[in-house]
């Protein structure tokens, strides 16, 4: 019989997937003013997870938390309406590298005690694919990364990875840390009923400090700038038009 446990999820506020991202004038990062920001697609995806594992009777609590401003109590409400029990809102208003999320988040292990946690494999906003590994290496859990599929067991759990060439099974002792891929799921809608719910389950606030961890940024971002247009193509007549065009202009050949 599967292990009865808890089940910590963390999200993250990000700009809406569907926003067309505009850059700040001056270069600096991202423009966010009145932007609609929206829960970061594969934490939905992590959130729906650990609901369906409950649902299934392998959990018997759903936490989320976000690191953020006083805004992201928004993106915890979301996923207390599709399900969750209760947030944490770590609060900082300004932006937090990986590795201070992953401290932050060690330190919200050491007080939760979940047996499994499951996060998003990456934010759409910096794809920095770096906090579920660094976690797992913080509180020396296994880590079952790039999750198509996720079965828990009696004091384990089978990861379904995607990998370059097909899919790769692991199986983890508990506690584990698991980051969600694109085809685990789909998430569900939250209906009337559960968003007017989620307003009366509660959200813990925190801060940095009380983990211990100084946020203070290590890297400097130097200049943002949005891609390059692409470059017209060419018609050519011939093969052999084709194959001079690849040596003289393009230099492949």
């Amino acid at each position: 019989m599967a292990p009865l446990m808890k089940i910590l999820v963390p999200v993250k506020r990000v700009v809406d997937y569907n926003i067309k991202i505009r850059i700040k004038s001056d270069g600096s990062g991202v423009e966010l003013a009145n932007v609609k920001m929206s829960m970061n697609p594969f934490d939905e995806i992590a959130v729906e997870e650990a609901l369906r594992q409950k649902e299934a009777g392998k959990a018997t609590e759903v936490v989320v938390v976000s690191i953020g401003p006083q805004q992201a109590t928004e993106t915890l409400r979301t996923a207390l309406a599709m399900g969750a029990d209760r947030g944490i809102l770590v609060k900082t208003d300004g932006p937090v590298e990986p590795l201070a999320v992953a401290k932050i988040l060690k330190g919200v292990v050491a007080e939760e005690g979940p047996g499994l946690v499951i996060l998003g494999k990456q934010a759409i906003d910096d794809d920095s694919n770096q906090t579920g590994q660094m976690l797992a290496a913080l509180t020396g859990a296994g880590q079952g990364t790039f999750a198509s599929k996720v079965v828990v067991g009696d004091g384990s759990v089978e990861v379904t990875r995607e990998v370059d060439g097909g899919l790769q099974t692991v199986r983890l002792k508990l506690p584990a840390i698991v980051t969600a891929d694109l085809r685990l799921n789909e998430p569900r809608y939250a209906s009337l009923p559960n968003i007017m719910k989620a307003k009366k389950k509660p959200i813990a606030e925190k801060t940095p400090a009380d983990y211990g961890v100084d946020v203070a940024p290590r890297l400097k971002v130097l200049k943002t700038t949005e891609p390059g247009g692409r470059k017209a193509g060419v018609k050519v007549k011939s093969v052999s038009e084709l194959v001079q065009k690849l040596h003289d202009e393009a230099g492949v050949i």
